[in-house]
């Protein structure tokens, strides 16, 4: 079943609801705030690389207090160990078992706070929760419900005693943006309520987590024309043959710009998806997958440029098929 564009109006009112609320404690960067939601409803994750105290915390505890969901906050360090994240089982001497006691991940919203400074054990176990959205422990596997997003967070400045993200873990987040500071008018709007701490403390929830997920299942339904979805494969294609590249943009990639797409799409109150979104949401999506020559980085070639000159050599379909 397709979606209908009433059903879309319907999608786009309410996303714009919600982004309004969380534009209450983040204020002016809604274009960051839709790339989140977009994320959100895509059942992917984010990587926010960005300087501290940009709002990164509040974005999440804001998102979290918007759906009515629940949030919880990671503090990554060099001795974090993975049952500090997914929990672990501890015997109970009155019923004489092992009792599962559920880890920090098993909210709506988790804020994986420099992730980069935890071992690459520890890091590992994100892995199995952020594609799966479920934690084995002990041969049990436990579900971490719906909705569920993580939103990772590196400082792009201070790299000594960080572990570099692995190929295989960033190309499970969906994709990779940036708060930023905030200009000098939003600067000032920020300083009137300085007397605040907690913005997100004020927002009042908009819908709760079960229509998320209906708003999840709703957005797989958008109409995804084979035109659109070969311009998406060649452009995949092109990343790969580029000549600065040593790893493209791989298959998970192309399906997370699909499922992207299509949250973007509804969004904007469509229930098709068009080359305009595919190219509106590529930066973010594909930036952090394509891996570039030792050789071609020194030279000065960034996944950027990748990125622009492909989108510029692949001609956007015309035509549905």
């Amino acid at each position: 079943m397709t979606m209908t564009p009433e059903q879309a109006t319907w999608f786009a009112t309410t996303f714009g609801t919600i982004q309004a609320a969380i534009g209450q404690a983040v204020i002016g960067k809604d274009h960051v705030i839709r790339l989140v939601l977009t994320a959100l409803f895509a059942e992917g994750h984010v990587l926010l690389e960005d300087a501290p105290g940009t709002g990164k915390t509040s974005l999440a505890k804001a998102l979290g207090a918007a759906i009515d969901g629940t949030h919880s906050r990671i503090q990554f360090t060099p001795d974090l160990l993975p049952s500090d994240v997914t929990g672990s089982s501890i015997w109970d001497e009155r019923v004489r078992n092992f009792e599962f006691h559920m880890g920090p991940i098993f909210a709506s919203i988790v804020l994986a706070d420099e992730i980069n400074r935890a071992s690459p054990k520890t890091q590992s176990a994100l892995l199995e929760v952020m594609e799966e959205s479920r934690v084995t422990v002990d041969r049990t596997t436990h579900s971490v419900g719906r909705p569920f997003l993580v939103i990772a967070t590196q400082n792009p400045i201070e790299q000594a005693g960080t572990y570099k993200l692995p190929e295989a873990q960033l190309d499970r987040f969906l994709l990779k943006t940036s708060i930023g500071y905030p200009d000098v008018a939003q600067t000032a709007t920020l300083l009137k309520g300085a007397a605040t701490r907690d913005r997100s403390a004020a927002i009042t929830a908009v819908i709760t987590t079960g229509a998320v997920a209906d708003m999840t299942d709703l957005a797989s339904t958008v109409h995804a024309d084979d035109a659109v979805l070969h311009y998406i494969a060649t452009l995949c294609e092109n990343t790969r043959n580029a000549p600065e590249t040593l790893l493209g943009v791989s298959t998970r990639g192309a399906l997370s710009m699909v499922r992207a797409a299509k949250v973007w799409a509804a969004a904007n109150g469509r229930h098709y998806i068009t080359p305009d979104d595919v190219k509106a949401l590529a930066p973010c999506v594909w930036i952090h997958r394509i891996v570039l020559d030792a050789e071609a980085e020194f030279e000065g070639a960034t996944a950027a440029q990748v990125i622009e000159r492909t989108l510029a050599e692949v001609a956007a379909p015309q035509s549905r098929v």
